[in-house]
């Protein structure tokens, strides 16, 4: 039996849930579908306890429901999750759990697309039928962790970042963390307020601002260039962090604006870890790892380091590959939205949308659901 749809929905979170909500404003039905047992399963199953919003709370709202006026300005991961439980209700949306969806192709004798999921309750394989197709399955969908020779030997804890909670059951231990982006850099920062040794691998120059210091530009945004601003923003961070290129952390060449629209690549907002690293109390390590031997990492720079744990806080890849045929229009080879096709990235072919592939976060993400459900409100009008 074929499920018919008007529009399908693929991923509740985040974006998923936004781009529902505002075809929901658009009078539009659809079926969303969602691999995992609640919506925005990221927030409420894998992120440490510690998160907060690393953007102020008025660029992080989804459409249509601001967040409320008693939140703090940098939300907490426990009240960001009260308020997805509440713009679900508010918006009545009701996600099909448990479906992991194996593939979808677009049928050009139907014009149709054509969606199969498993159902991971019943174990049976269910098809959908839908005039419009939406990506929303987010830019971290598979935990990302590189292959690393003879980590197989190692005798300690190896998880990536999803996994960790907090640093309680690390006190006193040897964590290398690998990755130095914000996930990284605060779970070295927690892992340190708990009374472990951290030490972190930073590779690459990177570019390190205070939370103020990028709520400041986004104001200064309205009035002066984007490269006046960040401009700006390198002089302030030089002068309140002094040079951290003795301490393992180089600037880039490139403003941190400039870094994340080429490369995707996020400064790091500082929450208290280049305190700790001045201090001696987190280590930083340049070197890229070579091999594991037991419970000691040799890296390329020939040391060599004794661990009790690793966290590799290496980032995520998305899963369209696995089960998108066609939409090589919309997406990348990884899985991400072609800069070719800005500013409509979110609009492909055959009736295929995306929604929270850009890179550029719950903002971009609002804004593409919005682009969406008026697209598709249109094409049925």
């Amino acid at each position: 039996m074929v499920e018919k749809a008007e529009v399908i929905i693929v991923g509740a979170g985040t974006s998923g849930l936004a781009a529902a909500a505002c075809l929901t404003q658009k009078s539009v039905p659809f079926t969303l579908l969602e691999r995992e047992d609640c919506f925005a399963s990221l927030w409420q199953k894998y992120t440490y306890d510690r998160l907060h919003l690393h953007l102020g709370k008025k660029v992080c709202e989804l459409p249509f429901l601001p967040f409320p006026d008693s939140y703090p300005r940098y939300v907490p991961k426990k009240l960001f999750i009260e308020y997805l439980d509440s713009y679900v209700k508010h918006f009545n949306i009701n996600p099909l759990y448990h479906r992991s969806v194996e593939l979808a192709e677009f049928d050009e004798v139907d014009r149709k697309w054509k969606v199969k999921a498993k159902n991971r309750s019943s174990g049976e394989v269910e098809e959908y039928s839908g005039r419009f197709l939406v990506v929303a399955t987010g830019e971290t969908a598979e935990p990302r962790v590189p292959r690393v020779e003879g980590l197989e030997s190692f005798k300690g804890r190896v998880m990536h970042s999803t996994g960790y909670k907090n640093g309680k059951e690390f006190k006193d231990e040897h964590v290398l963390v690998v990755g130095a982006g914000n996930s990284g850099m605060e779970i070295a920062l927690d892992l340190s307020n708990f009374g472990a040794k951290p030490s972190i691998i930073v590779r690459s120059p990177v570019h390190i601002l205070s939370r103020n210091m990028m709520y400041y530009s986004g104001m200064l945004l309205k009035y002066l260039s984007l490269s006046t601003v960040e401009k700006l923003l390198v002089i302030v961070s030089k002068i309140v962090y002094g040079d951290l290129s003795k301490y393992g952390l180089p600037w880039p060449s490139e403003g941190p604006f400039t870094m994340k629209i080429k490369y995707g690549k996020f400064p790091i907002i500082d929450l208290g870890t280049i305190k700790k690293i001045k201090h001696g109390e987190i280590q930083v390590l340049s070197a890229e790892i070579e091999k594991v031997r037991g419970n000691e990492v040799l890296f390329r720079d020939g040391k060599c380091h004794s661990f009790d744990s690793i966290i590799f806080c290496t980032g995520f890849n998305t899963s369209t590959q696995k089960w998108l045929k066609g939409g090589d229009d919309l997406l990348n080879e990884n899985g991400l939205v072609k800069a070719s096709n800005f500013p409509n990235y979110w609009k492909g072919k055959s009736n295929l949308y995306c929604v929270g592939l850009a890179q550029r976060g719950f903002f971009g993400a609002s804004s593409d659901a919005q682009n969406v459900a008026n697209d598709i409100a249109s094409l049925l009008n």
